[in-house]
């Protein structure tokens, strides 16, 4: 066999390894994929509806609350539950419910719950009327500082309340960038059903 027919036969078994060894890899990672997405088994996620269902009641649940599989994870022997928790009659409340359950659907109760609105024992507290100008707004006529660019508003979950906020926030100073950024500020947060304002705090970031 010639030099040049050993090199273009080294040159097809180059290629074929490559070629396989890259397949292999691509069907690793999906299977690792996979398995970190996991597939709910039916009667796991009928517990975790369940869960949510003794908070929300079932109607609203059925009309608002979605399992968002795309951001459920399992890590063997647990899921990370995840839920959209979307209002189309107000496309503010967009928001996400998480928390964990075992290999049969046991609620962890040592891990966060979040983002679970009681409105089946407290229906007044999804009434959520005040949209994002309404809250603006209520800060504007409550004094929060102006500072020196636009507030960021945000409905979400209040850890600490344990309920959906509006939270306001006003930047004071601002230097730097990056792992040199300095700041400061204040947060305004907000009852999303009554207005009222439940803290003005200052923030500060080093």
């Amino acid at each position: 066999m010639s030099k040049s027919s050993i090199f273009k036969l080294s040159l097809v078994l180059s290629v074929f390894i490559i070629l396989l060894v890259s397949l292999l890899t691509a069907c690793k990672c999906r299977a690792c994929d996979d398995q970190e997405k996991g597939t709910v088994p039916i009667e796991v996620l009928a517990k975790a509806d369940s869960f949510i269902v003794t908070s929300t009641g079932r109607e609203f649940f059925n009309q608002y609350i979605k399992p968002d599989f795309a951001r459920t994870r399992y890590t063997p022997p647990y899921y990370e539950m995840a839920y959209r928790f979307f209002m189309p009659e107000k496309p503010y409340v967009d928001a996400l419910i998480k928390f964990t359950v075992d290999s049969v659907g046991n609620v962890l109760k040592n891990r966060d719950i979040v983002g679970i609105p009681r409105c089946l024992n407290f229906p007044e507290e999804c009434d959520f009327n005040i949209d994002e100008q309404s809250a603006r707004q209520i800060a504007v006529e409550m004094e929060l500082k102006d500072g020196i660019k636009e507030w960021d508003a945000g409905f979400m979950w209040d850890f600490k309340l344990q309920k959906y906020v509006w939270r306001i926030l006003s930047t004071l100073t601002e230097l730097g960038s990056d792992e040199n950024y300095k700041a400061t500020g204040q947060e305004m947060i907000i009852d999303p059903v009554t207005g009222e304002v439940l803290a003005l705090n200052d923030w500060r970031v080093n």
